[in-house]
């Protein structure tokens, strides 16, 4: 299939069906992380209760356990849609109500089980549809289509980023936390839309149904024994491990940072969320930039170093307390830094697969980089309650040295691939 042009890719429904299919992925993920923390703090939980969120979105970090279920048996109702929209059918809903049930529980100091539980259920429903819109993605279009396709994902989700966090915050301020979560789950309905509204993709090449035992190695085994036949990876899963340690301790405890400082919510709307979306954007397309002018290698020595770095700015805030023009500059500076160590972890990821399994590969490597926040993460509490709020986020900013040290081993040994990177063709092709 050819190409679009760029003056005509918007006439092509099933970009716009992907547009909202972002949105609709991105929906979620506040709701059981930053938000969900907001009101945690307002409702007098501890920081280490608070912290202990962070283990909610295992489901993000473990999808690949249930996801070869969803692609090899039909979805249990809306059959006709055919599998990929089918399940989704089933999903969507299901997550709508999960997350309306979830605004309505009322945490406190004894209170939260209905609350963490019901946010777990969140999280894996939203897990649950990121694997299949991502399959759905990659069976609609053509390889040469999938730039395109990628860059709507992306503004979608990060669109969806800003509805659920800023947007969630300022609603809850003049209607209550019952109100922010029903609206947020309202527009999961975008996304179902969307699914009724979108072509069915053509079922990709399978393994023969009389051979189940090989089919299981191709999708399961094989991409793993292929991962695991090359040199240093057990030094390579490390790195893509703790590569995210030092942000991961550092953004759990934001809210209840802020929250302890005295920021409001809608202070945190427009700086936190809307300027932060700016600038982790704005972050991206520099990585991209660099990735380019550099080469992957060179381009993740600086910006995973100025990611690190970018956590002092947590100490400069804490010793100064409510200071607004500090937070700006904190917020721009942590999420430009952060946009921009993204762009080339990701370039750096793809870099690794093998194309004949990369699908597989990837998921089993992105899930792995988010391991530390989902679960290392939760200790964080702890820590902030034992070292205060300086010294908490300046030892954020010395987790980060043990990947820094097996990253520059790594890339002495295993030079990347220099390929375009997925990140910067996303950001750059709207």
């Amino acid at each position: 299939m050819p190409h679009p042009a760029p003056s005509a890719w918007w006439r092509d429904r099933r970009y716009l069906v992907l547009l909202a299919l972002g949105f609709a992925s991105g929906i979620p993920l506040p709701l059981t992380a930053a938000t969900l923390r907001r009101w945690l703090s307002e409702q007098g939980l501890s920081v280490e209760l608070i912290g202990l969120t962070a283990s909610l979105g295992l489901a993000y970090t473990l999808k690949f356990l249930w996801a070869p279920a969803l692609d090899q048996i039909a979805p249990p109702f809306f059959r006709a849609l055919g599998r990929r929209r089918g399940w989704l059918a089933c999903i969507q809903p299901a997550l709508i109500l999960s997350i309306v049930a979830l605004g309505l529980t009322t945490p406190g100091p004894t209170g939260y089980a209905a609350t963490f539980a019901l946010a777990a259920l969140v999280a894996f429903l939203s897990a649950s549809q990121d694997v299949v819109v991502d399959a759905y993605r990659i069976d609609l279009l053509e390889e040469n289509e999938q730039g395109y396709g990628l860059a709507l994902y992306v503004w979608g989700y990060r669109g969806a980023l800003l509805a659920s966090g800023a947007g969630a915050l300022a609603v809850t301020e003049l209607g209550g936390w019952a109100l922010g979560y029903g609206l947020c789950a309202a527009l999961i309905g975008i996304g179902l839309l969307a699914v009724l509204a979108g072509p069915e993709p053509a079922a990709p090449p399978r393994p023969a149904a009389s051979s189940p035992g090989g089919r299981l190695r191709a999708a399961i085994i094989d991409p793993f024994i292929d991962f695991m036949q090359r040199r240093h990876w057990l030094a390579i899963l490390l790195f893509v491990v703790l590569f995210k340690l030092g942000e991961a301790l550092a953004g759990v405890m934001t809210q209840p940072f802020y929250a302890q400082l005295g920021f409001t919510r809608l202070e945190l709307a427009a700086i936190n969320n809307v300027f932060g979306l700016l600038a982790i954007l704005a972050g991206a397309l520099a990585g991209g930039w660099l990735i380019r002018r550099l080469g992957i290698a060179r381009a993740l020595v600086l910006t995973g170093f100025g990611q690190m770095l970018s956590n002092l700015m947590y100490v400069a805030l804490a010793l100064s307390g409510h200071d607004l023009p500090l937070l700006w500059a904190q917020v721009g500076i942590e999420n430009f830094t952060d946009g921009m160590a993204d762009a080339a972890f990701l370039a750096y990821l793809s870099s690794l697969t093998n194309r004949a399994f990369s699908a597989t590969q990837y998921a089993l490597l992105s899930s792995l980089a988010a391991f530390a926040t989902r679960t290392l993460g939760g200790a964080s509490g702890f820590l902030a309650a034992w070292l205060a709020w300086p010294g908490f986020f300046l030892m954020t900013t010395l987790a980060a040295l043990p990947a820094m040290s097996i990253m520059l081993w790594l890339l002495r040994r295993l030079p990347p691939r220099e390929a375009p990177p997925p990140a910067e063709a996303a950001l750059s092709n709207p």
